[in-house]
């Protein structure tokens, strides 16, 4: 104990004596960033090092004696100076362009940064080099083949710069960019590129186009489907906007490109200007809020604009030279062929997302007056209805008038696939029920209702049959209190929350600010574009349905405003009004800094619920998520199959097992089908419900991604 003692003592006399390590000066945050951008910087520098030594930087290069000897170009490879793709990388050929260039590298520095250098100057250099070399082979195949005037300019001209490579950097950067910016970003980069080479056509207008098809090429990540269906409309919004934009700007102002030049502004009829404004302002307004008629406008307007691009370009072909000449000045022929070019992209996108702009289909069953999503609503809100009723009034239904209520289906594969219970009286719905069954049966349709409750399911005749296909997840709320073992979890994220200030609000979509709304909009698009299937639809909603003045949006915010998740809520309505509210989405921000966002949103929505009086708080159902018995037929072995197959895509099981936090009680929802023959038929009919706008493709992407997950 002694020899402890001494010990101690020397050990804490020896401590106190030895004079304190300096701990290391960590590199300011300045310094990290150059050092971990140091090759972009190290271009800045030796671009801004040549300009001085050849006096580019307060002088055109290009009346410099050694720019022939430098610079890139068709002229320069036909004349052996092999060097020029690489030393013309390093010049201006006008001080002004020094400005554009150095920011353009803005692509490089984030490449490094976030990607390291190799990466960067991966692109960087393969892009510059691409592009140089792709443009001279271009411009001389066009010069060969054809008398096109600007070709035959283009073979003789020189450039220099690295906006090639700075082009790719950017193209780059917007692959790697959360959804929906990446889409967005592509968008912009390639209306850019296009738009330059359609309307100012310079040999580096050439340079930038080539070099962002390469990454668009290699990349792949280029994906206009990948998106919401709001992305997708919002898109076609802008690109039509953008397009009378850029007619107007042709029409008004002189433009020389690789069409020739437009006509002169007094040749110029303000009033078919503003017509067309006018019409391109109502097209495209019609296209935002998904109008079925705007989208055939629109793409009457624009074959109109492609096929008379087509007939122009065929003059080009068959008419005198001296003629034409003459004659595309006074008709502004030249324009028409670039605005053609741009109106067939634009053509092709909408037909792409044709899926976006559906015809509110009318009923072709039941009884007369055919009902329409007022009729659904009001019978809800009179006779109540289940937890998914209010998903009836979505859009996509078709309404069929029984004697005595409604009921909601889509006409899918041959199949009449109804979504949930009846609506009306709850005394009329075993009526509704057999009514439905024969009008489909009478027409040829397979009659099959999905996710239907267990009055439903009494009300069949005999020889139908049933599967499970999910247990609905229902909380009681009055005298709900967290308290005990088992609301653990949800009592310490709410406390969580509480104590990192985060901000819970209970509203309707609308009432939000703008920029709460873009928040949302932004999460959302990023949830999406993360998968390599869209946004599944028929019990499961979008922003779209969230919109509905109906739901509420329940979310978490930081103090400064930045949403970390929310919650929809539909209603389930009683006799009485209201009785219960349904999860719909949940969507948290990726990157943030409240990870039980989750449990603290819904556990805030319940108490808030419990509250306002409301009965039952429903979590909805995860489709493909109930364990079958094993004579369940092999429809429940298929569908277990797939449930496994789809969980790393969507995640079913995953969250059927996080609502069981929240200790609900279950309700069984059934599959109800008359002829186990109809199972091919009521497969397609699902897929196309759920996945009304996937592709092939995307189902093999996503099929791959599946098995890469699993390994």
């Amino acid at each position: 104990m002694l020899r402890r003692s001494i010990v101690g003592a020397m050990e804490a006399e020896n401590a106190v004596a030895a004079p304190p390590v300096a701990e290391p000066r960590r590199p300011s945050r300045a310094l990290a960033f150059l050092r971990r951008t140091a090759w972009t910087w190290t271009l800045v520098v030796v671009i801004l090092v040549v300009g001085v030594v050849s006096g580019a930087l307060w002088s055109p290069f290009n009346e410099n004696p050694s720019f022939d000897t430098w610079a890139y170009g068709l002229p320069a490879l036909e004349e052996g100076r092999w060097w020029t793709p690489v030393t013309g990388t390093f010049f201006a050929d006008a001080p002004w362009v020094y400005v554009p260039m150095i920011l353009g590298l803005v692509g490089m520095l984030v490449l490094e940064y976030r990607w390291g250098a190799r990466v960067a100057l991966g692109y960087f250099c393969i892009g510059q080099l691409f592009s140089v070399l792709a443009t001279a082979l271009v411009v001389w195949l066009a010069a060969f083949i054809t008398d096109w005037e600007w070709a035959q300019e283009m073979v003789t001209v020189l450039d220099v710069g690295a906006s090639g490579g700075a082009f790719a950097c950017l193209a780059a950067v917007a692959g790697r960019l959360p959804s929906p910016w990446k889409l967005r970003a592509w968008l912009a980069i390639i209306g850019l590129v296009v738009i330059g080479f359609l309307f100012i056509g310079n040999l580096a207008d050439v340079e930038h186009l080539l070099a962002v098809a390469l990454v668009l090429a290699v990349d792949r990540s280029f994906q206009p489907r990948r998106t919401t269906v709001r992305e997708q409309r919002l898109i076609a919004f802008v690109a039509l906007l953008a397009f009378g934009a850029i007619s107007i700007v042709a029409a008004l102002f002189p433009i020389v490109g690789p069409v020739g030049s437009t006509v002169d502004i007094a040749d110029s009829n303000p009033w078919d200007n503003a017509l067309n404004l006018v019409i391109v302002l109502v097209v495209a307004n019609g296209i935002r809020l998904a109008r079925r008629w705007a989208w055939l406008v629109a793409i009457v307007m624009l074959s109109i604009n492609v096929l008379a691009a087509f007939a122009l370009f065929v003059l080009y072909l068959v008419v005198d030279d001296n003629v034409l000449s003459e004659d595309s000045q006074a008709l502004g022929v030249t324009t028409e062929i670039a605005m053609g070019l741009l109106a067939l992209g634009i053509l092709v996108y909408l037909i792409v997302i044709r899926h976006a702009f559906r015809w509110r289909r009318k009923g072709t069953l039941g009884l007369s007056p055919v009902p329409n999503r007022d009729d659904a609503v009001a019978m809800i809100q009179a006779n109540g209805g289940g937890t998914l009723s209010w998903m009836t009034t979505w859009a996509g239904m078709t309404y069929a008038r029984t004697t005595h209520g409604i009921v909601a289906y889509q006409r899918r594969a041959g199949v009449a696939l109804v979504l949930a219970d009846p609506l009306g009286p709850e005394e009329s719905r075993a009526a509704s029920v057999r009514e439905f069954i024969e009008m489909a049966e009478r027409q040829g349709l397979a009659p099959v209702f999905f996710s239907a409750n267990e009055a439903t399911r009494a009300a069949l005749p005999d020889d139908w049959s049933s599967l499970i296909v999910a247990d609905d997840t229902i909380v009681d709320l009055p005298g709900l209190e967290f308290t005990g073992k088992r609301w653990n979890s949800v009592r310490t994220s709410i406390n969580r929350g509480g104590r990192e200030n985060i901000e819970f609000h209970l509203g309707t979509l609308k009432d939000e600010p703008w920029g709460v709304q873009a928040q949302l909009d932004a999460i959302s698009g990023q949830w999406v574009g993360d998968k390599d299937l869209p946004e599944m639809r028929f019990t499961l909603g979008t922003l779209d349905e969230a919109a509905d003045p109906a739901a509420r949006i329940a979310i978490a915010r930081t103090t400064q405003g930045d949403v970390e998740g929310f919650l929809s809520w539909l209603p389930i309505y009683g006799e009485g009004g209201i009785r219960g509210w349904t999860l719909d989405l949940m969507r948290r921000r990726d990157g943030g800094t409240f990870p039980p966002v989750m449990e603290f949103l819904i556990g805030m929505s319940a108490a808030a619920f419990r509250d306002e009086g409301a009965q039952i708080m429903s979590l909805s159902g995860a489709p493909l998520t109930h364990e079958y018995p094993p004579e369940a037929d092999i429809f429940a072995q298929l569908s277990t199959r797939l449930a496994d197959l789809l969980e790393p895509v969507y995640g079913f099981k995953s969250l059927h097992r996080f609502k069981q936090k929240f200790n609900p009680r279950h309700e069984t929802m059934y599959l109800l089908y008359r002829d186990a023959s109809d199972f091919p038929r009521i497969g397609r009919a699902l897929t196309g419900a759920f996945l009304p706008d996937a592709t092939m493709g995307q189902f093999a992407r996503a099929g791959l991604d599946i098995f890469r997950k699993k390994d």
